[in-house]
């Protein structure tokens, strides 16, 4: 993808296309891209929350988990309740 594919998809996403927005969530994810992950997050994405529990979860990273479940995600705090079982608490 161009610079000036990504641009146009931001554009549209602004604009309120949920199809550029979805596009932009998965091109974050496959770039392991955190910070927008969570910038789509705050702004109401589930599947950004949801993709970075998935991060979160594979790296083992307790913080961004209790962070996301501080933020009311139950599936972060179901996750990190799990971890925490299987590994005991940080």
């Amino acid at each position: 993808m161009t610079d000036d594919d990504l641009a146009e998809l931001r554009a549209q996403a602004g604009q309120g296309s949920q199809d550029a927005l979805d596009q932009l969530v998965e091109l974050a994810a496959e770039r392991r891209d955190l910070e927008e992950l969570r910038r789509f997050a705050a702004q109401g994405s589930t599947d950004a929350v949801d993709l970075l529990i998935e991060l979160a979860s594979e790296r083992g990273d307790v913080e961004e988990l209790r962070r996301l479940a501080d933020g009311g995600s139950r599936t972060a705090a179901e996750v990190l309740a799990e971890l925490e079982e299987e590994y005991g608490p940080e």
